[in-house]
């Protein structure tokens, strides 16, 4: 039996207590023996360096930003702190190559570029704004809710009450520079974003809209173009939904989206080098406000966590359709929100 472990980024509105770890069995994907590791405020989401470090979201009093952990240790020890007045972020990426590690703040409309010193431990190098609004209630101003690198090493940042993805140069010292921008249909609410595996489309999910966009991605200048659109619920729901959490199979075949309402992932299936999308499958999560979901390292299952109803649920995954089968669905973990597989 090979067992890898998990780590569970989450809220600690109501039971939880910070960043929670558990077994997986990769040949029955089972989820066994939940503990925490770390005792933090709301660390919903984390990311791991190739050092071992653990980058997580930290919130102390009036001020937020990001926790640097020794993932090595149990309980995590914490290796070094930043944190500034105002919210938390929302998303963290590691850029090993540069040694650079990335934050996207929802509420503030902000990125901010940190250097990874020797130990794991960070240093501000630059803090990037955005300004806009879009014309949805929840679009008053810039929320940048993800921040990532392109195929060719430029950052791409997502912004749900701009509409606009947002293509930044990043200098050597992590200095940040404005290539490119592309706008949404209004009300899109775009959150997440995922690349093919060849860097020649992206496909980005709308929060607010429920629907999922391929773009085309020119390397040359950075810019991104329309080329379709499908909804990841059905169309003749009236109820809310806000889609969450985009999955891209290393192969480039099919595509996993989190419906938070309608409670569901839906599996699309790409085709014409990556170009098209076509849903093929949606099932329900077994439980409340699904967000983050991850694969397992062979890709033979896909873990969900439902924020709500405190639990997760490990789907078993075809590798030759893409469709989901439901092998667990009562592991108890506390408001739930990040899903990250160690290793």
């Amino acid at each position: 039996m090979t067992v890898h472990h998990v780590l569970f980024g989450t809220y600690t509105r109501q039971s939880s207590k910070g960043i929670y770890e558990a077994d997986f069995d990769e040949e029955t994907g089972q989820l066994s023996d939940a503990r925490l590791v770390f005792a933090g405020t709301n660390p919903t989401y984390l990311a791991i360096s190739k050092e071992n470090v653990v980058y997580a979201v930290e919130k102390r009093g009036d001020e937020a930003g990001v926790v640097s952990l020794d993932n090595a240790t149990r309980p995590m020890s914490e290796i070094g702190l930043n944190v500034t007045e105002g919210s938390a972020p929302a998303y963290i990426a590691v850029d090993e190559d540069r040694q650079l590690v990335f934050t996207g703040y929802y509420h503030r409309g902000t990125v901010e570029v940190y250097a990874i010193q020797p130990g794991g431990s960070l240093v501000l190098k630059d803090t990037w704004h955005n300004s806009g609004s879009g014309p949805r209630p929840e679009q008053d101003s810039s929320h940048v809710h993800y921040v990532n690198l392109t195929p060719d090493n430029r950052l791409a940042v997502v912004d749900l009450g701009t509409d606009e993805v947002i293509t930044l140069d990043v200098n050597p010292d992590g200095l940040l520079t404005d290539v490119a921008r592309y706008k949404a249909d209004d009300g899109f609410g775009p959150r997440h974003l995922r690349f093919s595996p060849d860097g020649q489309y992206a496909y980005v999910l709308g929060e607010l809209s429920s629907l999922l966009s391929v773009l085309k991605y020119d390397a040359e200048d950075g810019s991104f173009a329309h080329v379709m659109t499908i909804s990841t619920i059905p169309s003749d729901r009236d109820e809310h939904n806000g889609a969450a959490a985009i999955r891209l199979t290393e192969d480039g075949r099919f595509i996993y989206t989190s419906n938070r309402g309608h409670d569901s992932v839906s599996v699309f299936q790409t085709s014409n080098m990556g170009a098209e999308i076509e849903l093929i499958q949606t099932i329900s999560t077994e439980g409340s406000f699904p967000r983050d979901m991850n694969f397992d390292p062979a890709e033979k299952f896909l873990v969900v966590a439902n924020q709500k109803t405190d639990n997760v649920s490990v789907f078993s995954r075809d590798h030759e359709t893409g469709e989901l089968t439901l092998v667990q669905k009562d592991f108890a973990i506390p408001e739930g929100v990040r899903v990250k597989f160690e290793g």
